[in-house]
């Protein structure tokens, strides 16, 4: 072989990579790592194969890439060559390699670096990670006709970001089952909630404008209005949400649980919700209404949506489809002032918050044909049972170790420490155990005055719930 090859080439003839590919990135990282230097030949073809064992065609198809690549010069007649002008790798760095500077991220990535959310180190398939649907109790085949016929009615479709079928559908069932009124052009149809949350955010909010979130909040809200430069303050709660009185500061936006305050499950009375409403219109506040799981509720009738409350057009109601149906269906939305419509459909095709037409058709043909009401029915009644036994198997085996309320509606439930304890390295006992549970504690917006465990109970059969209870009540006597 050439001697300047030698070395450089080491064909592997067990491997699963083909070897015109072999030869091929070999060669490729001998030149830009300046191994074969400008202006050198290559034998011929011909010669390389005989000295490779190879066939001349492996040969050819690996020069050609790298000629079309521009890393070869190839001339009739000529043997190729080491293309001039390449860029090489700056001299200098540890052990032989390039001294490169290090990415410079963005205030927004180091915003989102800091921010503790989401709760990555969660095991998502085991009990009691909140917020998650009963994946085993989902009528797979019905959705499973319904994306089988929405993939074959593609062809045709317009390129509208929000799909009109989805959107008279949702219309419907927010106005029959929420009180929210809306116009279906209202609804934005997203990828998350959470993605709704963030176009709230950076449609409606300057670098520095002040935003309250509940204190103790939902994360995630946090982050996005952190994230486009917001000053986030925490506001207190009582027993009925946000407690306004004494508050000097002006926000211009305001998130809130009104539902089932995450993570307390507390329901905002009516008086309240009109305190809110008035406060936000005397001052120029939006408010974001996340009603992330409101369609589960197991005691009376559900209150009313703020939105339909509203009368001075500054609420944005935002829901998800990954509560009431499964996780893995990412698709939230969010119902937008009549007024913001055509501001709101640009900012979503400019930030790419667009979800597929075939799943949005899906969706509208799962919610036309009833399935989505029948599930919603039936899923009430089986997360009520879960709730009750939740209750009970807790407290039979923490004893008087924490204070729990049934919530009167949700996902998940709270059971506050009576005593001042670490939340977090009882979490961190917890997962040795098996378990899933967040600290209350992280929930906070500086100091945190309560600790506690946030535990889903909807996705997990009685006998899991008492097994993970159980799990609870040893990792306890031993912490």
């Amino acid at each position: 072989m050439d001697q300047t090859l030698s070395g450089l080439i080491d064909i592997d003839r067990r491997a699963a990579v083909p070897l015109a590919r072999q030869l091929y990135e070999q060669l490729r990282s001998a030149i830009a790592g300046n191994r074969l230097r400008q202006g050198y030949r290559l034998p011929s073809s011909r010669l390389l194969a005989w000295q490779l064992a190879v066939s001349r065609n492996t040969v050819s198809a690996a020069i050609d890439q790298l000629a079309a690549e521009g890393y070869l010069d190839i001339a009739r007649g000529r043997r190729p060559s080491i293309a001039a002008g390449l860029a090489r790798p700056l001299a200098g760095g540890v052990g032989g390699h390039a001294s490169v500077a290090p990415l410079r991220l963005s205030l927004w990535a180091r915003r989102i670096g800091q921010a503790g959310w989401p709760f990555a180190s969660e095991a998502a398939a085991r009990p009691f990670v909140p917020g998650l649907a009963d994946a085993r109790a989902f009528p797979h085949d019905v959705w499973g006709r319904c994306l089988r016929r929405a993939a074959r009615s593609a062809h045709g479709r317009g390129s509208a970001p929000n799909r009109p079928a989805l959107q008279q559908a949702l219309a419907r069932h927010l106005i029959e089952h929420r009180g929210v009124r809306t116009e279906p052009r209202q609804i934005i149809v997203t990828p998350s909630a959470q993605a709704a949350i963030e176009l709230i955010a950076r449609v409606t909010l300057d670098v520095g404008a002040l935003a309250w979130l509940e204190n103790p909040g939902y994360g995630g809200a946090r982050v996005a209005l952190e994230a486009v430069g917001a000053r986030v303050a925490g506001v207190s709660l009582d027993r009925g949400g946000l407690v306004l009185a004494g508050r000097r500061d002006r926000p211009r936006l305001v998130f809130v649980t009104p539902s089932h305050q995450y993570p307390t499950g507390r329901l905002m009375p009516v008086d309240r919700r009109m305190e809110l409403l008035r406060f936000a219109a005397s001052v120029g506040a939006v408010l974001i209404e996340d009603d992330y799981d409101s369609e589960f509720h197991y005691e009376g009738r559900p209150v009313a949506s703020l939105q339909g409350l509203d009368q001075a057009a500054c609420v944005f109601y935002v829901g998800t489809f990954s509560k009431v149906m499964l996780a893995d269906i990412r698709v939230g939305y969010t119902v937008v002032p009549e007024s913001l419509v055509e501001t709101f459909e640009r900012a979503q095709r400019h930030t790419g918050q667009l979800v597929s037409a075939t799943l949005q058709d899906a969706l509208s043909e799962f919610m036309e044909e009833g399935a989505y009401a029948a599930h919603i029915r039936r899923m009430t009644r089986i997360y009520r049972g879960r709730r009750d036994r939740m209750v009970q198997a807790l407290t039979a085996e923490t004893l008087d170790t924490f204070v729990i309320d049934p919530p009167a509606g949700g996902m998940q439930l709270l059971a506050r420490c009576r005593r001042r304890q670490d939340d977090r390295s009882l979490c961190a006992r917890l997962a040795e155990a098996g378990v899933t549970a967040r600290p209350l504690s992280s929930h906070f917006i500086g100091r945190a005055n309560q600790q506690g465990l946030f535990l889903g109970f909807a996705a997990w059969t009685d006998e899991e719930i008492d097994a993970g209870s159980s799990r609870i009540g040893r990792a306890l006597r031993r912490f």
